[in-house]
């Protein structure tokens, strides 16, 4: 079993500026108002991860905090009809984060978020220390559940727990409109992670301007014995302890790129978990076999650009 934790956010995708989503709308009139269309879709990062492996097979729950506002029962029903374990979410009072995406003409998105005073950041360890991580293999968080304060302190603590006896997989899903970049904490983070999942506009925020070798080993000398660096239609970048290999990308007609990075993730735990090589320290894993999961992963990645939203395949679809 992998546990994704613990942050979510129905996406407000904003319509009309790439045009294989753009609603049938009347011209605008000159001098008439300016309309906009949203489509309400759930997600967020572990979220997202969480319902493209159970979608895959990997039996997973998720550890979140749900608001009990329309938003959050969607999100439920959205996880729930992937077959997400949703057992030990917590119950809270406050609203869900919205997070705004919008799509250019390639289907690339940018984000703005509504993150203030919502459910998902606000983890305390009381509540940590109710979950039950029995027969975990896999511990998968970041986003918001690691930037945003009273909760990231917990969060990172209960991490440190389940290292014990889960695999700790992180993904610093970089939103520079949601926190600073001081807020994302990587190097620190490696001291948790035995796996640390990027992609290149990540690294881009983070440490501007240096090479990707040299940041990867960086971060392995904190603690990190596997990088991978996402970059999209390129492919991808398998670091272990070190030693690198490439891998390629399918090709596929986008749609949007919401979701694909943790759709990556998920295909990725979801070949180590088949392989028996989690819920430890990644023992007996080589760069080969790391690399053939990358593959996996990045074809889970590019069927989920094929629709909107994130959306991921099941796998029948594979």
């Amino acid at each position: 079993m992998a546990d994704a934790f613990a942050d979510h956010a129905p996406g407000e995708h904003a319509r009309g500026e790439h045009p294989a989503t753009a609603p049938r709308e009347r011209p605008p009139v000159p001098g008439g108002p300016v309309e906009l269309a949203l489509r309400v879709l759930p997600g967020g990062g572990p979220a997202n991860t969480a319902v493209a492996l159970a979608r895959l097979g990997t039996a997973t729950r998720f550890l979140g905090r749900l608001s009990g506002d329309v938003f959050g029962s969607l999100f439920r029903d959205h996880l729930t009809a992937s077959k997400v374990d949703l057992s030990t979410c917590v119950d809270a009072a406050e609203p869900s984060t919205l997070a705004v995406a919008s799509l250019d003409a390639s289907g690339q998105a940018t984000y703005g978020f509504h993150a203030e005073g919502t459910a998902d950041w606000q983890w305390t360890p009381a509540e940590l220390a109710a979950l039950d991580l029995t027969g975990v293999s896999c511990l998968h968080t970041g986003s918001l559940a690691l930037v945003r304060e009273p909760g990231r302190g917990a969060v990172e603590a209960f991490a440190a727990a389940a290292r014990a006896h889960a695999t700790i997989s992180i993904d610093p899903n970089v939103r520079p409109s949601l926190a600073a970049r001081e807020a994302y904490a990587v190097t620190r983070w490696c001291g948790l992670a035995d796996i640390l999942k990027l992609s290149d506009d990540d690294l881009r925020v983070l440490r501007p301007g240096e090479p990707v070798e040299r940041v990867c080993d960086t971060w392995h000398a904190a603690g990190a014995r596997l990088i991978v660096v996402t970059r999209g239609a390129a492919g991808a970048l398998v670091s272990l302890d070190g030693d690198r290999m490439e891998v390629d990308a399918p090709r596929v007609t986008v749609v949007d790129t919401v979701g694909a990075g943790d759709a990556f993730t998920a295909g990725f735990l979801h070949r180590l978990d088949g392989l028996g090589l989690l819920g430890g320290r990644l023992d007996g894993l080589d760069l080969e076999t790391a690399a053939r999961a990358a593959v996996f992963a990045a074809r889970v990645a590019a069927l989920t650009c094929t629709v909107a939203g994130a959306n991921p395949p099941w796998s029948h679809q594979l």
